[in-house]
């Protein structure tokens, strides 16, 4: 590289330029750490807006996402293609399901709604009873579920030894169960317990599998603390009364297919049950039913308003702390004029002066974004661990507080690096 190649030593310039801009970044760097330190508590006090803005920002989100997660695994674990029917009058949404009675559903709802087989890939009516197991000197207080075959595809629960009870088995009341990971573990010590006799209550029952292990739901409720039983087994040897219904479902659970719109299915099933219960038209519905991907539409219509008013109060929080940064860096200018001025009488230009205080405004919108950035992680988990919130805090969050933290910095700097850029150089070196 030589000025003599070039005679306009257009080649030399443009290799010195990117040194030029790294060096004069490097002196405004140092500038303006040496300012923040000289005045350490006003510059302080200058990102304490910031600070408690991106605080409050990731404390806001990282708890609306823990939510949001939250429900979200509670709704998976029910399935987003599944409804449940439940007897009498509910508000669902906002919007009220149905006043009236609460005549039981039966089988032959059962059997009615099966037969939507193009839509319905599964159905299964469920009653339960709390009850306890007695097993070679043991007792377990735990819960009985009377469900039908179907109960595992609706549920989404996989029999991992042994085998499920049949139709006939369902029908004729058999008493056989399936048991949970934690019954095994209470009453067997995690031996294998198919073929086992058992008593529930005072009924003998027989053990045919094992469901698969689920653990605690996010209600923290053990799903593997549980029985299965054919459903005509319950209601007529387990929790049979007298005021019981002989042919009683409970509550009805619906697989759809997962190719078809929920809505619509719900909307025949809704006609279907109507039309049996003998519901005249403009009557009230004297049943319910859950959708539970209405459940994921609200959740989302819910974050996104919750989300707006976090926002909300984030960008305020923000703003104010930006208008501390432009209120600071005018005193600053003010302060320092007779250094501007010697700094244009020695040769520095107008975009010299500006790049120095933007620098300085970025310094402050940076460290003033990391420390809230902190502040935020701690309370966040200080809230987790206080409130047991559910929290999740995402990295991007984290490097998005920090990035709106500097550009709202620059942002309100600039009006107060371009006042001091376009100072009359004799004019700043007579300021007083």
């Amino acid at each position: 590289m030589s000025a003599v190649i070039d005679p306009k030593q257009g080649q030399l310039a443009i290799e010195e330029r990117p040194a030029a801009v790294g060096v004069q970044l490097s002196a405004s760097l140092a500038i303006a750490l040496k300012a923040i330190r000289t005045n350490s508590v006003r510059s302080f006090l200058t990102m304490l807006g910031i600070i408690i803005g991106i605080g409050a920002a990731i404390v806001s989100v990282s708890i609306s996402q823990g939510a949001g997660q939250q429900l979200q695994e509670q709704i998976q674990a029910f399935g987003t293609h599944v409804l449940q029917v439940r007897p009498g009058s509910s508000f669902f949404g906002g919007r009220r399901q149905g006043a009236g009675t609460a005549r039981p559903l039966t089988d032959r709802d059962v059997e009615a709604i099966a037969e939507l087989s193009d839509q319905v890939e599964a159905v299964s009516g469920r009653i339960q009873s709390n009850v306890t197991l007695v097993a070679g000197g043991r007792n377990w207080p735990t819960q009985v579920q009377g469900v039908g075959p179907d109960f595992a595809i609706t549920q989404s629960r996989e029999v991992i030894e042994g085998r499920n009870f049949s139709e006939g088995e369902a029908r004729s009341g058999a008493t056989v169960a399936l048991v949970g990971q934690t019954v095994v573990n209470e009453l067997f010590d995690g031996i294998d317990p198919i073929g086992t006799r058992i008593r529930i209550n005072r009924t003998p029952v027989t053990i045919i599998g094992v469901l698969e292990e689920k653990g605690a739901n996010n209600f923290g409720q053990d799903q593997d603390d549980v029985i299965w039983m054919p459903l005509e087994a319950v209601r007529s040897r387990i929790s049979r009364g007298a005021g019981s219904v002989p042919d009683n479902a409970g509550t009805i659970t619906i697989k759809v297919w997962d190719d078809l719109d929920v809505l619509d299915v719900q909307a025949e099933i809704e006609d279907l049950l109507r039309l049996r219960r003998n519901l005249r038209p403009g009557a009230e519905d004297d049943f319910a039913v859950f959708n539970f991907a209405e459940f994921i539409r609200a959740r989302n219509e819910t974050q996104a308003l919750l989300g707006f008013l976090l926002a909300a109060f984030s960008a305020t929080s923000l703003v104010v702390g930006g208008i501390g940064i432009m209120n600071i860096m005018l005193v600053s200018v003010t302060e320092r004029t007779r250094e501007i001025g010697l700094r244009r009488a020695v040769g520095a230009r107008r975009r010299d002066v500006l790049t120095q205080f933007l620098v300085e405004a970025t310094v402050l919108g940076l460290i003033g974004g990391i420390i809230g950035m902190l502040a935020g992680v701690g309370g966040t988990y200080l809230a987790s661990h206080l409130g047991e919130f559910p929290v999740l805090i995402s990295p991007w969050t984290l490097a998005g507080a920090v990035g709106i933290a500097v550009f709202i910095a620059v942002f309100f700097g600039y009006y107060p690096a371009r006042r001091a850029s376009r100072l009359d150089p004799i004019e700043a070196l007579r300021f007083e």
